[in-house]
């Protein structure tokens, strides 16, 4: 059901000159258009992640030391903890957006981190041929979706109506935190980051981006510096060189990456996570998963959310 912001409960006060803010835990959305004049500060920062996505107009966004402007298509996320604000920016009419407040999915980060402008701010530029329409298609059916009470037909998604939504049942907030994924993922994947126009060379980009497509296929430092028209050890040397790490590190990371999505939203078990991510041997898999997010597979299901091993799961 719809509610306004001064309905949720632990946001209705302004206390010590911080304006409210979402209590943890909670799936939040919303679409403002505000006029000059309009600004939210938070000197404690909030205990959940912020993302914005304007439509149009202009806001300006604070958190620590960073300051960033967001226009039409860009999308601005700040992390937990630190003290943020938010305002139309000068000289702007006026600042549509779209916002949701949650706990963010441990594999978004990676898709974030090249927007990274420091003290947990993460701002991804509009591309020019960007996804904007299916991120205003996904961003609308989130807001429906964080609507459904779990039972009937799923609302249809529909135009913003400028009230906020709280996902309270369990399947309104895993439909709708699937549907900020998708946004996340289609505006990351359709901007470049800084560093791509500043020195990235165009081949290591493509390898790159064969990696993050299908991490379980068999990539091979052969196979990748055939793809992109180079010898496999020139590949090799450019790739660590530019990037930091060696191809196959780049690979064993991205495979990772995708298993712990599959653990935070499938209940495949654990053996099928490790070969749908490219992991031949379930021992290898555990020890490697285990060194790079500090606990074995089936725990960080757990500690995530995710279903139990053998439950309920899509076939395929």
């Amino acid at each position: 059901m719809p509610v306004r912001a001064d309905g949720l409960p632990g946001t209705a006060e302004r206390e010590g000159g911080q304006d409210p803010a979402p209590p943890p835990g909670l799936v939040v959305l919303g679409h403002f258009d505000q006029p000059p004049g309009y600004g939210v500060n938070r000197p404690r920062g909030s205990a959940s992640w912020l993302f914005t996505w304007t439509t149009a107009g202009r806001g300006r966004l604070w958190q620590g030391a960073v300051r960033t402007e967001a226009g039409p298509g860009d999308l601005v996320v700040l992390a937990p903890g630190v003290p943020h604000g938010y305002a139309v920016a000068p000289g702007a009419r006026h600042w549509a957006f779209w916002w949701a407040h949650c706990q963010a999915r441990p594999s978004w980060t990676a898709w974030l981190r090249p927007y990274a402008t420091g003290d947990g701010t993460y701002a991804v530029p509009s591309a020019a041929s960007g996804p904007h329409r299916r991120v205003e298609t996904a961003f609308r059916r989130m807001l429906a979706d964080a609507r459904w009470p779990g039972s009937g037909e799923p609302p249809d998604a529909g135009p913003p109506d400028g009230q906020v939504a709280v996902a309270h049942g369990s399947a309104a907030r895993e439909l709708a935190l699937c549907a900020l994924e998708e946004i996340v993922l289609l505006a990351t994947a359709g901007a470049r980051p800084a560093a791509s126009g500043s020195g990235l060379d165009a081949r290591i980009h493509r390898a790159q981006e064969l990696i993050a497509a299908d991490p379980a296929a068999p990539h091979t430092v052969r196979s990748l510096a055939a793809h992109v028209a180079l010898s496999p050890s020139r590949f090799a040397h450019l790739f660590t060189s530019q990037l930091g790490q060696s191809p196959m590190r780049a690979l064993r990371e991205a495979r990772l990456r995708h298993a712990a999505r599959l653990l935070e939203g499938t209940a495949l078990p654990v053996e099928r996570v490790a070969a749908a991510s490219g992991f031949a041997s379930p021992f290898h898999f555990n020890r490697v998963f285990r060194e790079r997010y500090g606990a074995p597979p089936g725990a960080y299901r757990t500690a995530h959310g995710g279903p139990p091993d053998g439950g309920p799961s899509v076939s395929g």
